[in-house]
């Protein structure tokens, strides 16, 4: 046992060490040493060399040596190739300074190299009916990890030491594929010539060049060889990999030159990739094995092709994508392209269809709402970047198609009713609102696709958002029948709203959405005139009727709500001159001019809208909830009658100073609110005309809440 019970530093020294430590230590190694056997006796001091800094200053780089001349005793060449990949593994661990015994570790493995052909190992070959291509692979992990461990931070020399070696050497392919993994990418890509002509003499019967060729491709593909050499090292990489048989090799080392070839040449060099790889993987159908790796060199080519023009420009790059017959993958693929920057080229329009297309006849019953929602994102996408410049009628056949397209994808559908839109509204700009009759006819038309696209989609709220929209586009265009049936069958749409409706997986109360709506709406209702065939208000008293009928939830007071959204409504209505208007459209403004009958019509609509508010109120003061909804709605008339009201009327008055001391009555109210609406009132009462608000303003009390 230790006497001294302190842990060593880190950095200790062996006088650090105390005695009985270091003969601890030293039986240790005592006791391996009498192992008799070569291989435990080599593993077991090898694992625990690092112990011996409990002994000496020089113990480890004394060990290294001898340990890797014991491996010389192993008869197995490849059971000596991973010994010495374990020895140089614990030796860059405890001594990473010491490359002097990782030199004589590859030196010796190399002087191994002549036993592969000797008697005792083909022979072993033939009894495990192992071909000698397969048995070479199996020394690759060990010489990789042996050059990686010499090549870090190797100066460029040592790689110019290495092939001078390997070309000294018989059977030399299976080293040649490990330095050029081992040594970095700009070393290799510098004597990318050199390392192909050692490639041309390596005996094929060894190690297939193929893989050879697919290591240099890949330290190609991180740097580049000298501008004059590129084509050179292109065709003798390419003689080789196009003569492979093998679909799967041949593919796995086309794969990774695709890279260089997209990297250093233009679009004829890379169409020719493609048209070979096609010539060996379409006969039995071998690109069904090979998905991966096509996908991958869709990958690089879209990495550096970002022009569409170009891409699709290339005769071979469609019949590739045909490749692809595997729906998921061929959604996969769809969507990597979809996902590049795309271009307006109108030329390519039909092959970017095909593409989207195939995208969308993935969807089916079975497909997950994500996939539904990036599929369609992708689509959208595209749709937004389509453009045939002045060319509407053009633009408009586009999306007459594209609905035809993709009707499973509801987001899609919506862009396109959002994209005719939008063109009508640019026909107006350029024709600076004064249609003539083929744009006015065109506008038209844009209008019937907006009417027969928004039925077909689910969603309640999109469907009553487009028709409220497309009214409004068209009444801007001077369409006033196609603006009247929008809006009309917005307010047809309204019984079928649900009391729930599911946002994010959660249902929720469609209540507000609904009220944003219907103020949305009073709002367009504004400057829409009454047709001529169905009386005055005929929108307006429709959409209350509807209000009327609708099934609200219990214990709310939605209804009353959009009641008070259309009294400022009316009161706007009633006015000689309208808040806002629309170039070229005469609204109600314009058609009744202050008539008497008309305004007659709005004050019967107000009686009866405030009456139906008041029941209300008065049905409210059962429980203290109750009494909170009625303060807070009597406020609320309070303000409409205040803003919107003639308090002239001595009714009217009247009626506001009892809505006011209703709000007020049991203490419920807002008391900063009506502090300010109290002080805007006898603010209003200074200014001219307005002196009669200041008697009302005199009955106006606060309460203090008890």
């Amino acid at each position: 046992m230790c006497s001294d019970p302190r842990p060593l530093p880190e950095s200790f020294t062996v006088e650090d060490v105390n005695d009985t430590a270091k003969e601890t230590c030293l039986n240790w190694f005592f006791k391996i040493a009498s192992i008799r056997e070569l291989l435990p006796r080599l593993y077991v001091e090898a694992a625990i060399l690092k112990c011996n800094r409990f002994l000496s200053r020089t113990g480890i780089q004394e060990t290294l040596p001898r340990l890797t001349a014991m491996i010389r005793g192993i008869g197995d060449p490849l059971v000596a190739a991973y010994a010495r990949a374990y020895l140089c593994r614990v030796g860059v661990e405890v001594a990473p300074h010491l490359k002097d015994s990782l030199n004589r570790n590859f030196f010796d493995l190399l002087a191994t190299f002549r036993q592969i052909g000797g008697e005792s190992v083909q022979n072993l070959l033939v009894v495990q009916r192992v071909e000698v291509p397969e048995y070479l692979t199996l020394y690759s992990p060990a010489i990789n990890w042996i050059l990686q461990c010499i090549a870090y931070r190797a100066p460029e020399v040592l790689l110019t030491e290495m092939m001078d070696r390997c070309k000294t050497m018989a059977n030399n392919a299976l080293l040649l594929n490990s330095i050029m993994r081992a040594f970095r990418p700009e070393f290799v890509a510098a004597r990318a010539t050199d390392f192909i002509g050692m490639i041309k003499d390596c005996d094929e019967s060894g190690f297939p060049k193929h893989l050879l060729f697919g290591s240099l491709g890949r330290s190609l593909a991180c740097a580049d060889p000298p501008e004059s050499e590129r084509l050179s090292i292109l065709n003798e990489a390419w003689k080789v990999i196009t003569k492979v048989r093998s679909p799967q090799d041949y593919i796995g080392c086309a794969e990774v030159w695709v890279e260089f070839t997209c990297r250093h040449f233009t679009k004829r060099e890379v169409n020719t990739v493609l048209a070979d790889i096609i010539k060996h993987l379409t006969p039995d159908r071998a690109f069904e094995d090979a998905y991966p790796q096509l996908q991958s060199v869709i990958r690089r080519i879209l990495t550096y092709f970002h022009d569409f023009s170009v891409l699709f420009s290339m005769e071979r790059f469609l019949p590739f994508l045909d490749m692809f017959q595997k729906d998921g993958v061929r959604v996969e693929v769809c969507k990597s392209i979809m996902e590049v920057e795309l271009t307006r080229d109108p030329v390519i329009l039909n092959a970017m269809l095909h593409i989207c297309k195939t995208m969308h006849d993935s969807v089916n019953s079975l497909t997950l709402e994500d996939e539904k929602r990036s599929l369609a994102l992708l689509i959208v996408g595209f749709m937004r970047t389509v453009s045939f410049g002045r060319d509407f009628e053009q633009q408009l056949s586009f999306c007459v198609e594209a609905r035809a397209t993709f009707c499973n994808l509801e987001p899609v559908l919506v862009q396109l009713v959002h994209t005719v839109n939008q063109l009508a509204m640019e026909t107006r700009r350029v024709m600076r609102g004064s249609h003539s009759r083929k744009t006015a006819a065109f506008v038209r038309a844009c209008a019937a696709y907006s009417f027969i696209t928004i039925p077909s989609l689910s969603s309640i709220f999109t469907r009553l958002n487009l028709y409220l929209l497309s009214g409004q586009v068209a009444l801007a265009n001077q369409c006033l029948s196609q603006a009247d049936a929008f809006l009309k069958a917005a307010v047809s749409v309204l019984p079928e709203v649900p009391h729930s409706i599911s946002i994010e997986g959660k249902l929720r109360s469609s209540e507000s959405f609904l009220l944003d709506f219907i103020n949305n709406f009073l709002a367009t209702l504004l400057v829409v005139p009454d047709h001529p065939e169905h009386g005055v208000l005929y929108l307006v008293r429709g959409l209350l009727n509807i209000v009327q009928d609708y099934t609200w939830e219990e214990n709310t007071d939605a209804k009353v709500r959009v009641y008070l959204s259309a009294l400022p409504l009316l009161a706007a209505m009633s006015q000689e001159t309208f808040l806002y208007s629309i170039p070229k459209v005469d609204s109600n403004e314009t058609l009744y001019g202050g008539d008497p009958k008309f305004l007659s019509e709005i004050n019967k609509l107000c009686e009866t809208l405030i009456g139906q508010i008041l029941d209300h109120l008065k049905a409210l003061a059962r429980d203290e909830q109750s009494a909170r909804r009625q303060s807070a709605l009597a406020f609320s008339l309070f303000g409409v009658l205040l803003a919107h009201g003639d308090l002239r009327n001595n009714k009217l008055s009247q009626l506001a100073v009892n809505l006011w001391n209703l709000s007020h009555k049991q203490g419920l109210s807002d008391t900063r609110l009506s502090v300010r609406t109290l002080e805007h009132v006898k603010h209003q009462a200074q200014q001219p005309g307005m002196a009669h608000l200041s008697e009302a303003a005199q009955r106006l009390s606060l309460q203090t809440r008890t």
